[in-house]
């Protein structure tokens, strides 16, 4: 069963109970998926950029965007209009795709992964994910990898408090830690 029909037979279900919600429009969901790659040091890479920029393709299944720098800083070494990040926005089908691979194949791949702190969800309830190697995503092949990257994951849902998103999460099947 695919995460969505999950969420539309059994979360959907659960979360009302718990909450009481009596239209089935308010009850939180997920909206979208951003994933995000800093640069930083690597600006003048030109190779560093296009690597990050295929590891994402292959990740996310679709072409990222090129976030560039709105001005310049001369203490950071950065001019306006130079590339500082890549990032891809995922929704619909691919979101949920994304955040079922996420659950099931990438955070088992993680080494010495003990779970996610409930602290990353913050007020809005959306859920803020570190990486420190792309390694980890079972699209990238550590063998073929020139050079690794971080990513930050962030899926944000339509809840209005902490409680609710993070009750969203652990019922998609999310590895809390007990705290």
């Amino acid at each position: 069963m695919s995460l969505k029909e999950k969420y539309q037979k059994e979360i959907m279900l659960k979360m009302k109970e718990k909450f009481g919600y009596k239209n089935n429009l308010s009850i939180p969901k997920l909206s979208k998926a951003v994933i995000n790659v800093g640069v930083g040091r690597n600006v003048k890479d030109k190779n560093f950029v296009d690597n990050v920029v295929n590891s994402l393709t292959s990740i996310s299944g679709q072409k990222p965007v090129l976030t560039k720098a709105k001005k310049s800083i001369s203490g950071f070494k950065v001019r306006e209009g130079t590339v500082v990040g890549v990032m891809v926005t995922l929704r619909n089908k691919r979101m949920y795709d994304f955040t079922d691979k996420l659950i099931n194949i990438t955070f088992p791949r993680i080494r010495d992964f003990r779970g996610i702190s409930q602290k990353q969800v913050d007020r809005q309830g959306n859920l803020s994910i570190g990486f420190k190697e792309n390694s980890a995503f079972p699209e990238i092949k550590s063998d073929e990898v020139d050079n690794l990257h971080g990513a930050e994951v962030c899926l944000s849902t339509t809840a209005k408090t902490e409680k609710e998103g993070l009750e969203l999460f652990k019922l998609m099947g999310f590895p809390f830690i007990k705290e």
